[in-house]
């Protein structure tokens, strides 16, 4: 590492803090059959904000099993590797990650960030946007993509199964807004404090590493309730909740990993685009029936309120099963993830690929919507979920994904436009950074 020991001393970990995460979807909605001592209900969904972090060292890296906040960035780098030897890039990130691990402690507790590399000698100390704020409740949480242990020269490191997503048919991703090397999960519920993040991890990369993407998004004040996504349906129903043996099997790596991962997770991020001119011009029945809850009280189909398991063999009244076989929580329900995402709103966003709005009516006959052609007029408009899952692994997505693929309802209002996936270390210990077990001597 370029830094000493001593150095790496003054140098304070980022991990886990109490709390609980009762938001995000089952890929967009809360499909899971939670049990009630397995679930984050609405309750905890309304746990008050506290000004920071109740500590700085554990097992785990804050910003999975805390509870969601308001605001979120997410921020993918990639590491600067032109001409560089492995040995140079293994260094780079140590370096990266020394400076983002120092910068991380000192906004948690609302403390100065400290100066950026290479500024001028009479620039400000800091952009002073935050000056004022408390941290609320900011997390900040660091990931490794699939390349960096090529990169670095350590494959025998990366952990088991961490490898690029699969593609599937109903992907039209851009490349701008997927993978990288390095991801910097930013949240708080203020969201100038998530800029004022963003910018001093960002200010701390030149030379090191490059921005590849960044997307921004926010959750509603429900007052208690689960919050909603976008297409108004209640989100993150049955996430599993911390502290229980259902979290624990979910989010946290396995046996089979690197002894450096224990403690770890994967993080698999998505920008989800919603059709939501379309969406909005559906029957409300229609609306349940592509979701397989009811879009009023978050209940199943199959009766019951919010928190009741999903039936799927139950009939409606007309004989059919109330829950359709390709409605969306009869197809992911069952897939253990801590779903953790984020709505977003770019409204009109002139260089991404038009949408073409189909406008259409339902056959009330089988539930159905059929479509007819009413122009582009709302083509450029980018809203939709920016969809965060942690699990134990990725496979877990990848089995859903691949269901919904097939033959979901829901595939007629979304589009899938970036993926990437990162494995997210364990917090570190007192005195070392998030990457300290990968330099050299680790």
């Amino acid at each position: 590492m370029p830094e000493s020991v001593s150095r790496r001393g003054a140098i304070a970990s980022i991990v886990a803090t109490a709390g609980v995460a009762a938001t995000g979807g089952a890929l967009l909605t809360g499909g899971l059959n939670g049990a009630a001592s397995g679930h984050a209900g609405a309750s905890d969904a309304a746990t008050p904000a506290t000004p920071s972090p109740a500590g700085l060292h554990g097992v785990h890296q804050p910003g999975i099993a805390t509870r969601q906040q308001h605001y979120a960035m997410f921020a993918a780098f990639d590491l600067q590797t032109a001409n560089l030897p492995t040995a140079k890039i293994a260094t780079n990130l140590q370096q990266l990650m020394t400076r983002w691990t120092t910068v991380a402690q000192r906004l948690m507790l609302g403390d100065p960030p400290g100066p950026i590399p290479g500024n001028r000698p009479d620039a400000p100390a800091g952009s002073g946007v935050a000056d004022g704020l408390n941290p609320a409740s900011l997390t900040l949480t660091f990931g490794l993509g699939p390349e960096v242990f090529d990169l670095i020269g350590q494959k025998e490191r990366r952990p088991a199964h961490l490898r690029p997503l699969p593609a599937f048919s109903t992907d039209r991703l851009e490349p701008a807004w997927s993978g990288g090397h390095l991801i910097a999960q930013i949240c708080a519920d203020d969201p100038q404090v998530v800029s004022h993040a963003f910018r001093s991890l960002r200010g701390q990369a030149p030379g090191l590493a490059r921005l590849r993407w960044s997307q921004q998004g926010f959750l509603g004040t429900f007052g208690g309730s689960t919050p909603r996504n976008l297409l108004g349906q209640k989100d993150g129903t049955s996430n599993p909740k911390p502290g229980t043996p259902e979290f624990d099997q979910a989010v946290w790596a396995a046996d089979g990993e690197p002894e450096w991962f224990t403690g770890g997770s994967y993080l698999v991020f998505r920008k989800i685009r919603l059709d939501l001119p379309k969406w909005d011009l559906a029957a409300a029945r229609d609306q349940d029936l592509v979701i397989g809850r009811r879009r009023d009280t978050g209940a199943p189909l199959s009766g019951g309120s919010e928190f009741t398991a999903v039936e799927l063999g139950k009939k409606g009244p007309d004989g059919r099963p109330a829950i359709p076989a390709d409605a969306h929580v009869a197809l992911v329900r069952a897939i253990p993830m801590l779903r953790r995402s984020y709505n977003y709103d770019y409204a009109v966003q002139g260089i991404t690929e038009p949408i073409i709005v189909e406008h259409g009516h339902a056959n009330q006959d089988d539930g159905h919507l059929h479509e007819h052609h009413s122009g582009n007029s709302h083509g450029s408009y980018d809203s939709g979920v920016l969809f965060c899952a942690y699990v134990r692994d990725p496979e877990a997505f990848i089995r859903a994904q691949r269901k919904l693929a097939g033959s979901d309802r829901l595939n007629a209002f979304v589009k899938h436009t970036g993926s990437a996936v990162f494995a997210i270390p364990p917090g570190s210990q007192p005195g070392e950074h998030l990457a300290a077990a990968l330099s050299p001597s680790g």
